[in-house]
């Protein structure tokens, strides 16, 4: 697929379609003093358009010291800051350069205080308080923070790594050296003595993937899957790595295994899984060869390892078949939120699968609300203008609006069965290729007349397209029907609590053992049913969070949801009397010292603080901002109307 027939990213200055960076060289210095990372990134250009005379690159407060052009130094300039694209960096290329000419030139580089990528952390702030931490996250437009890039998911890139650093080092890459099974920080004193950390990324990987971790952690493989060519493990601090091992160890090999009875092999050679501290904004990031993971997930009990499998079905669907740019982000997460529930149908069964459609779509009907205002986010499709900032629109309408659409095609199509070569067919077609909505509808016309003639056509063009793509409004274009045999137990007892709100607390009779025999999910199903209800009142509330142990939950899932339940009526003596307790738990000042740093938890959490008591949610975020992540932090501020 040539550059040309991709659209314009409005969300980057650089001038890939022109000129592209198809390779990079990283040789960066960690400084935690300074809290920077230094260095160069040398770009392996090629030319598209004959002639073209300069290369444009995204920067973020970047600090650009020098440039080197096929080894003499080059003129560049920083164009002017634009508040969510940042500068342009501007380098001057050797004239008569004609389509396919390579070009080699370095950046020499630092980073600053202003990088959104990056989190530093001191030690106070992770599992050991010994030694700082630092985790990056550039999705979706971050990456030009942390390196001058053409920072667009339509330009793809290989990279190399070499990273000096006194604490182990980690990239989203596979490890040339030191050997991740050799003693940690390859023998030297951890804090004290630099190491280089070298990696390379030979498969092509949109910039956003791009990761780096450094603290101390420690390396534990998993056990080796029969008849695969590819290595799993796990990294984790000392003191967590025998649980994160624990939880994750029975699973990460059977999810990627059954994985691929459905869907080409997996191309990335190396599945690692890096548990991060708490302020790490997501439940996961889907970095190639390293997912990183939310410490939430370890509960001692497996019930949420699930989440692995959404990040590792990015193999094939987002970091395999990638959207072109922001405005296609539905492509990467709704086509993962889909192929996750069908795998958790293969390991689970059927009625897990609908059990996760149904929670996902009180989700979805949450994040549909919240964009009341500004509908134009409660598409499926959003077309940027240039310069806005995609990450205003970021909530799980892309994840469930699209997942649910794709179901549609399914049943529309024939079913599962019937569906499934289709998807093979889908990422084997597309696989390391970027492309647009447009692209993949017309594949899947192609696919049907080849592979259905007349019929699936006819079913296609009833398909409402438009609706799905750029409907607006609380309400998806068709009735969506979901296997409910999990949920009926959750909704009978939610339904009891209902009933019986007008009663003397004193006469209730409910238990522990009401919820014994539900799973976690379960458990969720029943807390969101009640918020469906009108509020509690404040005594049933107290009940409901001390006799199913709600209130004082190490499930983040559940304590996130208990306090929405307590939090529904701001008005109400409940929601007065839970926000401080909620405010206390976002922030890790319960008494655990865990911040609820995923932004799952932490942004509905202060909108709903807020709803009761704005006062209280204002102070208590900006005494405590700093420890969650420049991304959560920026979007937390505009929740409360901050920024």
């Amino acid at each position: 697929m040539s550059a040309a027939v991709l659209p314009i990213d409005a969300a980057s200055q650089s001038n890939w379609h022109d000129v592209v960076s198809e390779h990079v060289d990283f040789d960066w210095t960690l400084d935690f003093q300074t809290q920077t990372i230094s260095g160069t990134a040398t770009h392996t250009l090629r030319v598209n358009t004959p002639g073209v005379q300069q290369v444009v690159f995204d920067t973020q407060y970047l600090d650009v010291t020098k440039v080197i052009v096929e080894g003499r130094p080059g003129d560049f300039t920083l164009g002017k800051h634009h508040e969510v694209m940042g500068a342009p960096l501007s380098i001057r290329l050797p004239i008569n350069r004609q389509a396919g000419d390579k070009v080699h030139l370095t950046v020499h580089y630092s980073t600053t205080h202003e990088c959104a990528a990056v989190q530093w952390l001191d030690k106070q702030q992770t599992q050991g308080k010994t030694f700082p931490f630092m985790f990056s996250q550039c999705q979706p437009i971050y990456a030009r923070s942390m390196a001058p890039l053409q920072d667009t998911a339509s330009a793809k890139i290989t990279y190399t790594a070499k990273v000096a650093s006194v604490l182990p080092t980690l990239l989203s890459a596979i490890r040339v050296s030191p050997p991740s099974t050799g003693p940690a920080h390859d023998g030297k004193e951890i804090g004290k003595d630099a190491v280089v950390y070298e990696y390379k990324q030979p498969i092509p990987i949109p910039t956003y993937l791009i990761a780096i971790a450094a603290g101390n952690f420690r390396y534990r493989a998993f056990p080796k899957v029969e008849g695969k060519d590819w290595n799993i493990g796990i990294w984790a601090e000392p003191e967590l790595i025998d649980a994160a091992y624990w939880e994750f160890s029975e699973d990460v090999g059977r999810f990627l295994s059954t994985a691929e009875t459905i869907l080409p092999p997996y191309r990335f050679g190396v599945y690692d899984v890096l548990v991060l501290p708490p302020s790490f904004p997501y439940g996961g990031m889907e970095n190639a060869c390293l997912t990183f993971l939310t410490p939430t997930l370890l509960v001692g009990d497996r019930t949420l390892v699930d989440v692995v499998v959404h990040e590792l079905t990015h193999s094939w669907f987002g970091n395999g078949v990638t959207q072109a740019n922001s405005t296609h982000f539905w492509l990467n997460e709704g086509w993962t939120t889909y192929m996750e529930r069908v795998l958790l149908e293969r390991l689970h069964t059927p009625a897990d699968r609908g059990f996760s459609f149904l929670i996902g779509y009180n989700s979805l009907k949450q994040a549909l609300k919240q964009y009341v205002n500004k509908p134009k986010y409660q598409r499926l499709v959003i077309n940027f203008d240039e310069g806005e900032d995609p990450d205003d629109a970021y909530s799980t309408v892309p994840y469930e609006k699209g997942s649910n659409f794709i179901l549609h095609l399914e049943r529309t199509l024939g079913g599962l069965d019937v569906f499934l070569p289709y998807v093979y067919d889908y990422v084997h077609t597309f696989m390391g290729k970027s492309i647009t909505t447009e692209q993949w509808k017309e594949h899947l016309y192609g696919y049907w007349s080849k592979h259905g003639g007349e019929e699936k056509i006819k079913a296609l063009d009833g398909i409402k397209w438009d609706e799905w793509f750029y409907g607006e409004g609380l309400e998806l274009p068709d009735e969506m029907e979901y296997d409910l045999s999990l949920a009926t137990d959750a909704y009978a007892l939610a339904a009891k609590w209902d009933a019986v709100r007008s009663e003397e607390v004193s006469k209730l009779s409910f238990s522990a053992s009401d919820v014994e025999k539900f799973n976690a999910n379960q458990k969720i199903v029943f807390l969101e049913r009640l918020q469906s209800f009108p509020a509690l009142p404040s005594s049933h509330i107290n009940l409901l969070g001390e006799v199913y142990s709600l209130a004082s939950s190490t499930n983040a899932e559940l304590r996130w949801r208990f306090y929405e339940v307590a939090l529904l009526d701001p008005a109400s003596p409940s929601a007065k009397g839970y926000a401080a307790p909620a405010a206390k738990w976002v922030t890790g000042n319960d008494g655990t010292g865990i911040l609820a740093g995923r932004m799952k938890f932490c942004r509905p959490t202060f909108r709903a603080i807020a709803r009761a008591n704005r006062e209280l949610a204002v102070e208590v975020f900006n005494a405590n901002k700093l420890a969650f992540h420049p991304i959560a932090r920026r979007l937390i501020e505009k929740d409360l109307g901050l920024a």
